[in-house]
């Protein structure tokens, strides 16, 4: 089902072809996928000519990554705590992965991704737009009980600029068919 979602969001796919290109001209670097599940995204950067990386909370998303694409290195980790060293990163995306993430924690994610991004690098950050949180009982045919937070855009501008983010690039689209909620995209730099 979701690799289907990107087959059918030609902008989603722009964008994060916008960052490849982006992040190959200006020197290249390693990229990592944060909040990666089972790999869609990472796989898809990888086809783009990234060197990218997978990182997720949930050992058995990772399990999953690995499976689908065992080229690729994946790891179990927080967007709290990445791997690697200060300034290590020519870029981040993170794709949907601060919807599981509360507002008043935003903060301390940005913070932390802003650390392991180089100095003028990249963070490509996709979410669900609104600025109020479901619960969910069921997701994709499985019986699962989490919390969707869906960020206002305009919060989110400004905390990424509170942590040394500097967004460059704003769009927001309206939910498609199989969609419930407008989607939001940003790019930012390191500052």
């Amino acid at each position: 089902l979701l690799e289907a979602e990107l087959a059918r969001s030609p902008l989603d796919r722009a964008l994060l072809g916008h960052f490849a290109e982006l992040v190959l001209t200006e020197g290249g670097g390693p990229v990592v996928d944060a909040g990666c599940g089972p790999g869609r995204i990472t796989g898809h950067l990888r086809s783009l000519g990234l060197d990218v990386s997978g990182v997720d909370l949930s050992p058995g998303m990772v399990a999953e990554a690995r499976l689908r694409h065992p080229d690729i290195d994946f790891r179990v980790g927080a967007l709290t705590a990445l791997d690697g060293g200060d300034e290590s990163l020519a870029g981040v995306v993170a794709w949907y992965s601060v919807i599981h993430t509360p507002p008043e924690d935003l903060p301390a994610v940005f913070a932390e991704l802003h650390r392991v991004i180089r100095p003028d690098g990249l963070l490509l950050l996709a979410f669900q737009a609104g600025g109020f949180s479901v619960r969910h009982e069921q997701a994709y045919g499985h019986t699962v009980t989490f919390d969707a937070h869906r960020h206002d855009p305009d919060s989110v501008t400004a905390q990424l600029a509170d942590a040394g983010l500097r967004v460059t690039v704003r769009t927001e689209r309206a939910p498609q068919e199989f969609e419930r909620t407008p989607q939001a995209f940003l790019l930012a730099r390191r500052t």
